[in-house]
C-alpha cells in the first residue's frame, strides 16, 4: 500500500488525465471509437511511469519467444496486484484477462477490465465458468490474446507457486492455441511488502507451447507441465539461485 500511495502523490498531476481516458475509453458506445492499440497505450503509458516513481524497476526476458502472430494464452504465476502491472509494460501487444469474480468491482480493477474487455469468472457457478471458458476461447481463435492466471488465486509464499488448475487450460484446449507459460519473480514485493525501497521484479516469457504438443492431454497434466516449466525458471533466476552463487 505504501508504494502505491507514492505512485499516486509522485503522479498526481497525471492521474486526472489516465482516469478521464481509462472510463472514456472503456466506455461501451466508445470501445469500437478507440482502437485496441489507443486503450493498450494508455494502460502502458499509466505503468510505465507509475513503477518508475513507485521505485520498481522492471526485468523483461524472452519477448522473442512471443508468438508472431495474435491468437495465444499467457498462463504466468500469480504473486499479487502488481503481476498485471508487470504485464501491461512488457508484453508490447493488447490482450485481455480473466479474473475471479470477487475483485471485479474494485477501484481501478473495475475501470481496467471494462477497457480491455477482461471476463469475471464465477468459481463457485458451473455454468458462468464454462460461459467464460468459451467466450475467452472464441475470441482467442479471432486473434485475441489473454492472460489467465491458472493457480485461481494470487500465492501468498513470495516465488513459490501454488498448484495450477486444470480448468484454467480449457479455453487453450477448445481454441488450439499456443500456450505461453510466464514466470514472473519477486511482484509480490511491490505492493504485499510494506516498503518502498527501490526493488526489481522479472517477467520471463517461455517458449510457447504449440497445440500439437498439449494435444490429447488431459488438463491437469498441462497444468502440471506448465508449472514445472515456470517452476524451473523461478529456480535458476530467482533470489535464493542468487544467493547459492555468491555463496
Amino acid at each position: 500500500m505504501e508504494r502505491i500511495i507514492l505512485m499516486v502523490i509522485r503522479l498526481i498531476y497525471k492521474v486526472p488525465e489516465w482516469w478521464f481516458k481509462i472510463c472514456r475509453y472503456g466506455k461501451d458506445e466508445n470501445f469500437e471509437k478507440y482502437s485496441e492499440e489507443k486503450r493498450y497505450a494508455v494502460l502502458q503509458e499509466l505503468t510505465q511511469r507509475a513503477n518508475r516513481a513507485g521505485r520498481v524497476e522492471v526485468q523483461c526476458y524472452g519477448r522473442e519467444n512471443l508468438p508472431k502472430e495474435n491468437g495465444y494464452i499467457i498462463f504466468p504465476n500469480h504473486q499479487g496486484l502488481f503481476d498485471t502491472l508487470l504485464f501491461f509494460e512488457t508484453h508490447g501487444r493488447f490482450f485481455s484477462f480473466v479474473m475471479k469474480k470477487e475483485v471485479q468491482n474494485a477501484l481501478l480493477v473495475k475501470q481496467i477490465a471494462r477497457l480491455v474487455h477482461a471476463k469475471a469468472m464465477d468459481r463457485s457457478d458451473v455454468r458462468q465458468s464454462m460461459t467464460v471458458i468459451k467466450q475467452v476461447a472464441e475470441e482467442v481463435k479471432q486473434g485475441r490474446n489473454y492472460i489467465i492466471f491458472a493457480e485461481g488465486t494470487r500465492s501468498r509464499n513470495g516465488n513459490k507457486l501454488l498448484p495450477f488448475k486444470g480448468g484454467a487450460f480449457k479455453s487453450a484446449v477448445y481454441a488450439k492455441c499456443p500456450i505461453v507459460p510466464a514466470a514472473v519473480i519477486d511482484s509480490y514485493k511491490a505492493f504485499d511488502i510494506h516498503s518502498v525501497k527501490k526493488m526489481t521484479a522479472q517477467v520471463h516469457y517461455l517458449e510457447p507451447i504449440a497445440y500439437e504438443t498439449y494435444k490429447g492431454m488431459k488438463t491437469g497434466e498441462i497444468a502440471e507441465m506448465v508449472k514445472s516449466r515456470i517452476e524451473a525458471v523461478i529456480e535458476k533466476y530467482g533470489p535464493e539461485a542468487e544467493e547459492s552463487s555468491a555463496n
